[in-house]
């Protein structure tokens, strides 16, 4: 298999227990879009690359109104693109397959040749259930689940404009299968 599959959505919705058995079943490895950005942050400044450090040296930003937040999460998104697009060139020219997911992956990015498909999840309460599983110190958090819901729902009306598949998070038990589809990685 020669294929670059990246898997974009919002944080929270489960993307990396999709990603994950879908590396699996395709045996390739899986790279996350995070690991990118904390290596890129390492290497530059914030007065390199302002928008790449945006969260870290804007802590008050979490408290913005949530409609800020999501313009602010497309920026970063838009700041990552030359790094996005420079692994997706590197994994193709060099004949590499990898899953690559993040929430900055935005189905607008030139990417030839690569294969992609966003995730969603669009109802709120299971995204608020989502993150207290993962993160159970930190409460119910309704104002990062409502940011991440209107992020999710912008990138499925931008993949929908774009052409790229958009595959619902659930029900679960067969979203890989869902995603392999859309992806049309399978019959």
């Amino acid at each position: 298999m020669n294929t670059v599959i990246l898997l974009g959505g919002a944080s929270g919705i489960g993307k990396s227990s999709v990603a994950y058995p879908l590396a699996r079943r395709l045996g390739v490895p899986l790279v996350e879009l995070d690991d990118i950005v904390e290596a890129l942050q390492a290497m530059t400044t914030p007065q390199q690359l302002p928008m790449l450090h945006y969260w870290r040296t804007t802590p008050e930003a979490a408290a913005f109104p949530a409609e800020r937040i999501v313009e602010l999460q497309i920026e970063v998104a838009r700041a990552l693109e030359p790094a996005v697009r420079a692994v997706v060139a590197n994994h193709l020219e060099t004949g590499t397959p990898v899953v690559l997911e993040g929430d900055y992956l935005l189905p607008s990015t030139e990417l030839p040749g690569a294969v992609k498909v966003i995730l969603h999840e669009p109802d709120e309460d299971r995204i608020v259930a989502n993150y207290l599983s993962r993160e159970p110190a930190a409460g119910e958090q309704r104002g990062r689940a409502r940011v991440s819901r209107m992020y999710g729902d912008w990138l499925a009306a931008q993949a929908a404009e774009q052409g790229v598949p958009v595959v619902a998070m659930r029900p679960w038990a067969d979203t890989v299968e869902r995603t392999l589809r859309a992806a049309g990685l399978t019959a």
